[in-house]
């Protein structure tokens, strides 16, 4: 079994924003292959299956930095080694739309991989990195403001195609290995 997390904040305020892309890419790996999220594992959890692997899908119902505890009962219940886990998350350092696979390292600040990190008490786990990019210079707040904000206008645009593509490579990892969907996902993206 593979478990696939991504990260956002519950509730209906933070539902579209660019905190919530991880929430956006399990949305866009259920669509058309579950029928239904139900509450378990302290989230949204459903299951589908990719060729021939059971993949749990996994939405946290806590705010993003206390979803270490909602992995970890669903890592410990299905007894999942730290590879077995994909955890899809927002961040600021790549541009929108980038993507980026990786295997374990730090957190780089993110607080949802804190806690994760924190309650598996390891920080093995694959991740997928979904580019929200940094605030533009004219930008009034801080970070945590526009992480907290909905896409752009020009970004809501291009979300689908951003959302599919970030569902492909989750796919790939399940089907093909991590190191063949590293070498087709982690490309720089040409604009």
């Amino acid at each position: 079994m593979i478990l696939v997390v991504g990260l956002g904040n519950p509730g209906p305020r933070y539902t579209g924003t660019r905190h919530n892309a991880g929430f956006m890419v399990v949305d866009a790996l259920a669509s058309g292959r579950v029928a239904a999220f139900r509450p378990r594992f302290e989230g949204d959890y459903a299951e589908l299956e990719l060729g021939t692997e059971r993949v749990g899908l996994l939405k946290p119902g806590t705010f993003m930095n206390e979803s270490g505890g909602s992995v970890r009962a669903a890592s410990s219940f299905f007894q999942l080694d730290p590879e077995a886990v994909l955890i899809v998350h927002d961040e600021l350092d790549l541009g929108f739309g980038e993507l980026r696979l990786k295997l374990g390292g730090g957190d780089g600040g993110h607080r949802g991989l804190r806690s994760i990190s924190a309650e598996l008490a390891n920080s093995g786990y694959v991740r997928l990195r979904f580019g929200i990019g940094r605030p533009p210079p004219d930008f009034e707040g801080d970070v945590v403001d526009f992480v907290l904000q909905a896409f752009a206008l020009e970004e809501r645009n291009e979300l689908a195609s951003a959302l599919e593509r970030a569902s492909e490579a989750v796919k790939l990892v399940i089907t093909s290995g991590l190191s063949v969907a590293m070498n087709r996902t982690n490309q720089r993206m040409v604009r």
